[in-house]
């Protein structure tokens, strides 16, 4: 008898008077010490599969067939039952840890609530526990990180902390939705050592869902692949991998984002500069607030970007990645030179720099966190229109239709929420807004992180067509090296606030000069090539 098993799964939602069919008849089993990963697009089921094994799916769903947990059904349990199952017998990762974590609770208390609610642990115990969970996971001076909130971590250390709290209770089964979309490769390559050893010595069941072949090739044991709610084919990894039978599955395996960004004008413009920029953040204790130390998050970076040119920043978690384009950004207070067009801007008062925003825009990591749940997808693309007004006198609804027609959305889906579209959709959604500004700078944090294999190769092509099209400096942050390769002209390594190496993008990936460097893309190709 597997562990769980999932028969006939149908999921189906009622939406304005319509029966929309989210899974069809899907079946497969997970044992103990197995890894089964569901694949696919975005939108093609796999989450709700997922949250459909312990009933975590909303009051409107329709739901038929039968999920089994150690022979027990989960479909109609009561609450009791389920209760004791979820976050205990069976955990979840989920994609977006910024809507798991609470807002309002720090890092250590998030934590000891699920310990002390499944295990008894209390006080010193619960705190060593903790400790011990933060650094398997791989979080640097994790003591340090226990009063955090979740806004002061990086999204990277977000998901690590989640992976923590599912891990706490030693699950039977581990749900993995993208469990390493916000990781950087080196993590990548720890968590996924991680799970294979729980795997092991646990003997869990894994349960993963990823767009990331190269992840699935490496970890899983068997594979699903899945399209529009049914699973199109599924079997052993390496046979999926070695003969695939399914016209998507083999569309899916050969999706890579390849080439090379279309070179730059000699005589480009250059657009940003930065001079020695320091970001540090000051660390304060006591009453009185003194400053102790300070964390330095960016130390001395000089960089450049002209008109068509793309800058890809990569780096560990934490390394300073994001910070230094904030501050580009003045977003965030920083001291050195930022220039733009030829102008000092960092001592540009607020309101100067009014004007200056439509020039610089920026599509942020997490697209549900930086989405106004409360407002339609027209009114989240075409609200920086209300504040720089409209180009050419063309109305918003127009210009809000020919955005989303560009990253491949429909417009009709114009009017719905962002809960109503899968992740993917969300990121399009937040490409659309930077862009349909016509920017001059465009910061891209991690864009194609939620996105299918399918999807960015489009979205690359697209970013390079709208870079050529309109004269676009990218700022491009991401830990997926083949797609920093695909789109950068230039790139720097980060490593803990420092720029530890810069040059040409092709140069650095065929040289790398610093031990760090040669790490990092040692680990980024054992993370997308190694077989399982």
């Amino acid at each position: 008898m597997s562990l769980l098993d999932v028969r006939n799964l149908s999921v189906s939602f009622r939406q304005d008077g319509k029966v929309i069919e989210a899974v069809r008849g899907v079946s497969f089993a997970v044992d103990r010490g197995e890894t089964v990963a569901l694949v696919g697009e975005s939108g093609s089921g796999k989450s709700v599969t997922a949250l459909s094994t312990v009933s975590l799916l909303p009051g409107s769903a329709e739901t038929a067939g039968s999920v089994t947990y150690d022979g027990q059904e989960m479909i109609g349990a009561d609450d009791a039952r389920l209760r004791k199952v979820r976050g205990n017998d069976i955990s979840f990762i989920f994609q977006e840890p910024m809507t798991s974590l609470n807002p309002l609770h720090t890092i250590e208390k998030q934590l000891a609530e699920s310990i002390a609610l499944h295990q008894g642990l209390v006080g010193d115990a619960a705190r060593a526990h903790i400790l011990a969970l933060l650094e398997r996971v791989g979080i640097r001076d994790a003591e340090t990180r226990l009063t955090a909130y979740p806004h002061q971590l990086s999204g990277g250390q977000r998901q690590r902390v989640m992976i923590a709290m599912a891990l706490s209770n030693k699950p039977d089964i581990l749900i993995a939705d993208e469990p390493t979309t916000a990781l950087d490769v080196t993590i990548q390559a720890q968590i996924l050592e991680l799970l294979a050893e729980l795997k092991r010595t646990e003997n869990m069941g894994l349960l993963f869902i990823t767009h990331d072949l190269g992840t699935v090739q490496r970890i899983a044991d068997k594979v699903c692949v899945m399209k529009d709610g049914e699973i199109v084919e599924s079997g052993p990894t390496g046979e999926i991998f070695a003969n695939p039978q399914h016209p998507y599955t083999k569309k899916l395996l050969g999706a890579r984002a390849v080439g090379q960004p279309i070179p730059v004008d000699e005589g480009a413009q250059e657009i940003v500069r930065t001079d020695h920029l320091k970001v540090w953040f000051p660390i304060q204790k006591g009453f009185l607030k003194r400053t102790v130390g300070h964390v330095k998050a960016v130390n001395d970076a000089t960089i450049s970007v002209r008109a068509g040119e793309t800058l890809g920043i990569v780096g560990e978690s934490g390394s300073g990645k994001t910070t230094l384009a904030l501050a580009i950004m003045r977003l965030i207070t920083s001291e050195g030179g930022i220039t733009f067009d030829g102008q000092d801007v960092r001592a540009w008062s607020t309101k100067k720099l009014r004007n200056l925003r439509r020039e610089m825009q920026i599509v942020f990591q997490d697209p549900f966190g930086s989405l106004s749940p409360r407002m339609t997808c027209e009114q989240i693309i075409a609200e920086g229109l209300g504040v720089h007004g409209n180009p050419g006198g063309r109305s918003a609804r127009e210009l809000v239709a020919e955005v989303m027609e560009e990253v491949g959305l429909d417009p009709v889906t114009m009017d719905r929420y962002p809960h109503e579209f899968s992740g993917g959709q969300r990121q399009r959604i937040a490409i659309a807004r930077a862009m349909i500004l016509r920017p001059r700078l465009v910061v891209l944090d991690e864009p194609t992180s939620a996105l299918d294999m399918t999807v960015q190769v489009q979205i690359v092509d697209l970013l390079r067509d709208l870079q050529v099209k309109y004269g676009l400096a990218y700022l491009f942050i991401s830990h997926d090296l083949n797609v920093v390769r695909a789109m950068s002209h230039k790139m720097i390594v980060m490593k803990q606030g420092d720029i530890v190496e810069s040059g040409e993008a092709q140069t650095l990936f065929e040289s790398p000069q610093t031990d760090y460097a040669r790490t990092l893309l040692a680990a980024a190709l054992d993370v997308q090539a190694k077989p399982a």
